[in-house]
Parts: C-alpha cells; structure tokens; sequence
C-alpha cells in the first residue's frame, strides 16, 4: 500500500480527480474524515505546510505540494513530478507609492517565508530584517510594520485591494508529487507505476 499525503483543499480535490481519471473509481473523502482507503492507497488529509514532514518522516510515501513549501522548509525528499495544478507566484509586494530600491542597504520584510525571503534578498546582496506573519500579510507596509512583504500571488487582486503592488516575482510555483527516500527505494516500481500513469493524465498521453 501506498500511503499519500494530500494538503486540504482545491490542491487534494483536483490530485484525486487524476487518480479518478487513472483507475476510474471516486476518490472522495467523507465528511470531516482524514483518511481515505482505497484499494491499494490511502489518503493522509494534512495541513499544506505539513505534507513534506508527513513525507519526510516516512507517515507517508508519497505527497503533493506546491515548490513553494518545498524550497522554504528544504527536506530532503525526492522531487517526482509538476503536476500543473495550484499554480501561483511567490512576489514581492509594496506600497502603490513606493518602488523597489535594490541599491538600499537594508530592509524589513513581512513574510511567512522565511528561508525563501532570505534567500533572495542575499542573492541581491540586500540585508534583510524579515518579520514572520501567519496571516493578514498585506497590512504590514501599511502600518508600517515592514517596508515590504513576500507572499503567495494567484491573481494580486487581494494586493491592489489593500494598496499594494506587485513589485517581483521571486518564484513560479506549482503542486509537485514528492517522495520519501527509503519508500522511494523500498516501493520504487509502485511509486514508478503511479508516476507513469499521472504523467499521462496530466500530458494527455
């Protein structure tokens, strides 16, 4: 059996519409159920932040997570397959007055990643304070906790409805099928099997 880790909501939803496509049975949790079984797999309903530790810690072979959580938390897992689906961005974003300096010294940043954050601003030989919010990221520039902030973008309306603007785009990001090294090893032509017959329904093989 493999066990599979999926994040709540839109992500896990159009995952288990590929494996409806592939095997041709619903693949449906019940109502407040975290664990779906089905045939040879079952179904680990987790927080997104959470599927790459479920996955790491070997509770689950496999799992489905956007790049996003996986650059910023940096386990060591295998990198499967992008499966084209929950794209988004990863931006930086200021006031609608103000532009990106590169040439300051310094900045604060609001953001809830960190690592990714970090990264960057030291790619661009910027120091960076980065200040960690969970949510309501937006507010930050405007009450002056932070000159800028780092966040998920799908569309930048939640943005420019909070005076906000789009400034860089630091990353592409979309749901990537991962795996734990020793599962990887130890169910390598099942994992192998799954992987072929997901890439298929994803490129119209």
């Amino acid at each position: 059996m493999l066990t599979i880790a999926l994040p709540k909501g839109r992500i896990a939803e159009e995952t288990l519409e590929i494996f409806e496509e592939i095997f041709g049975n619903e693949f449906k949790f019940e109502s407040r159920k975290l664990i779906l079984d089905m045939g040879a797999f079952r179904f680990l309903l987790v927080r997104n932040q959470d599927v790459p530790t479920y996955v790491a810690h070997q509770a689950a072979d496999i799992g489905v997570v956007g790049l996003d959580v996986i650059e910023e938390q940096g386990h060591d897992i295998v990198r499967l397959l992008d499966l084209g689906i929950g794209k988004c961005r990863v931006a930086i974003g200021i006031r609608d007055e103000d532009e990106l300096d590169w040439s300051r010294p310094h900045m604060k940043v609001a953001s809830k990643m960190v690592n990714i954050t970090h990264d960057y601003f030291s790619k661009k030989a910027m120091g960076v304070e980065v200040v960690k919010l969970y949510g309501s990221i937006e507010l930050a520039p405007l009450v002056g906790l932070a000159d800028a902030i780092v966040d998920i973008v799908e569309t930048g309306t939640t943005m420019k409805e909070n005076g906000l603007k789009v400034a860089e785009t630091i990353m592409e990001s979309s749901a990537h099928l991962i795996a734990n090294k020793h599962s990887f090893l130890a169910k390598k032509s099942e994992i192998m099997e799954l992987y072929k017959q997901m890439e298929k329904v994803i490129h119209g093989a």
